[in-house]
């Protein structure tokens, strides 16, 4: 099996699963993305004076940067 065929099959077996001390912890708020971004793909956030840039990236995933 060749590299790339191989790389493929790792990603298909993999599952995404939540950490344990995720799914222990009761009380830590979940906010679903949808209700953040509202239609748009990129927010602006404020945490003690500083702006930060949460963008939704082209491949579904979030960056944030400073």
């Amino acid at each position: 099996m060749n590299f790339q065929a191989k790389l493929n099959r790792m990603i298909a077996e993999k599952t995404p699963t939540q950490p344990a001390h995720y799914a222990a912890a009761q009380d830590i708020r979940i906010v679903e993305s949808t209700d953040i971004f509202r239609g748009q793909t990129e927010i602006m956030i404020k945490h003690e004076g500083v702006i930060y840039r949460m963008k939704i990236t082209r491949q579904g995933k979030l960056i944030l940067n400073k």
